[in-house]
């Protein structure tokens, strides 16, 4: 029998309770499910000596036991699949079958990475006789990490596991919203031996935590994952202290659909990617730019794929897309697509709120929206999906392109030349062609322009943890 974790903060290797809590509620039914313990001023204090000690420890641990150590934990996330994802499910809502996945998401994360601390090769670079130029990269210190309430495993996971792999200690400030899959990653890494201090969880209010941490001479690195608002903000607080920066931002992504492809084919393909997680997902493909020729076809294809995806609790047998996350998600929904009709927009399919109780908004498609409306330049991040015609390719890359956004991109064609002229033109950090899987464990994964700073992932994704040092020595003193 699952049920929902007790909460509790992770500080030094102990669990703790605090007075002051927050309530965590079902998204599906707006009931109370967890106190959620909120650090005070003396809990991040404890939390930064601790990482402080921590990494001390950790980084004079040999890869190899490191990456034991993170191996033995992704284990016991894998072994614990069922109560994570039904922790992960309770809390935000999805379907139980994706808060699964989820997890397994987030072991691979865990699992790609451990091999990766193994290979955080430097290099000789030849001098003259009698001299050696070594070029060492060492973790760069403690790392304060925040983490948003969509994956609440998964993305919790990609930054530890960047963290801890390259030899860094970490202060986890998880989503208050949705605490217990961070909580889960710390009991595993608990049960797997992970030196006391290491990685550390607290959770609050993230604007008194980001201002109260980030100065903090302890703080090495910021790694945040949210909206570009928000990430501009903790940039230049940050910034004023000299302290790198990990940012990955918000979306509104593209997807070019060219004149050669089969619209019945790839519109419920669209559609199926479209409103998973709600469509709360920050490479979430939105604005779709479809081939005038086809443009009829997909756009009928995609409502009758919409309309028939299954919305309820996510531990309801056939729920295909659970609730959004709170009801100022609710709010924000209902106001994009009334600002969208009243532009012109076409309401091809749903538009609103499903029932009273609980946060379940109906999958939307909207057709032949002008620019003029707030979505086309603000992500909606929930349930709602723009089509337009376009006349060419060059076309939906010059739409594709219009935005200050650039973290996900995707089309769909049979031709080579289309292809590169994708490539090419696309002003993006992930481009997926006749795929809509923007991020592996194996790929680094990050935006440009306002979509952020740095990449996750792949052999990329352990640099931002490390630091580059020139070492020369002159063999003989003359």
């Amino acid at each position: 029998m699952h049920s929902y974790p007790d909460l509790h903060l992770y500080i030094d290797g102990r669990f703790r309770k605090t007075a002051e809590t927050l309530p965590v509620l079902n998204p599906a039914n707006e009931e109370v499910i967890g106190a959620l313990p909120i650090a005070r001023q003396t809990d991040l204090d404890d939390a930064l000596q601790a990482a402080e000690r921590g990494f001390r420890i950790w980084s004079r641990t040999a890869p190899r036991e490191r990456s034991d150590i993170i191996m033995k934990a992704a284990r016991l996330m894998r072994e614990r699949i069922d109560d994570i994802a039904f922790s992960v499910t309770l809390e935000h809502g999805k379907p139980y079958r994706q808060g699964q996945l989820e997890v397994i998401r987030g072991s691979e994360f865990f699992e790609w990475d451990a091999g990766e601390c193994q290979r955080l090769y430097g290099r000789a670079i030849p001098g003259a006789p009698g001299i050696r130029h070594t070029v060492l990269r060492q973790p760069i210190g403690t790392v304060a990490a925040f983490a948003p309430w969509n994956f609440p495993m998964s993305q919790p996971a990609r930054k530890v596991a960047g963290a801890l792999a390259s030899g860094c200690s970490v202060i986890l400030k998880a989503a208050e919203e949705t605490p217990a899959g961070a909580l889960h990653i710390a009991q595993a890494f608990h049960d797997a031996g992970l030196p006391a201090g290491v990685l550390n969880l607290v959770f609050g209010v993230p604007s008194e935590i980001s201002s109260y941490l980030i100065p903090k001479d302890q703080i090495r690195l910021v790694a945040f994952t949210g909206s570009t608002v928000v990430g501009r903000h903790l940039t230049g607080l940050a910034s004023d202290h000299m302290t790198s920066v990990l940012m990955e931002l918000g979306g509104h992504a593209p997807v070019v659909v060219c004149d050669d492809v089969d619209p019945m084919q790839v519109g419920p393909i669209c559609a199926s990617r479209k409103y998973r997680n709600a469509g709360q997902v920050c490479t979430s493909p939105t604005r779709f730019y479809v081939g005038r020729t086809q443009f009829d076809a997909f756009t009928n294809s995609f409502v009758r794929s919409a309309e028939g995806i299954v919305v309820g609790d996510g531990l309801e047998n056939g729920t295909e897309m659970g609730p959004v996350a709170n009801d100022r998600r609710l709010e924000a929904m209902s106001e994009l697509v009334e600002d969208a009709v009243s532009c012109g927009a076409e309401l091809r399919a749903g538009g609103r709120r499903i029932g009273s109780k609980g946060y379940f908004f109906e999958p939307t498609v909207l057709a032949n929206v002008p620019d003029t409306a707030r979505i086309m330049s603000e992500e909606p991040f929930g349930p709602i999906a723009i089509i337009n015609p376009v006349d060419t390719v060059e076309d939906g890359i010059r739409q594709a392109n219009k935005l200050p956004f650039g973290l996900a991109a995707y089309g769909f064609t049979h031709s080579a030349a289309n292809v590169e002229k994708l490539v090419d033109g696309v002003e993006t950090g992930n481009l997926s062609i006749n795929t809509l899987e923007a991020s592996l464990p194996e790929t680094p994964f990050g935006g440009v322009k306002s979509s952020g700073y740095g990449r996750e992932g792949g052999e990329e994704g352990l640099h931002h943890y490390t630091v580059v040092k020139n070492v020369s020595h002159k063999i003989a003193i003359d």
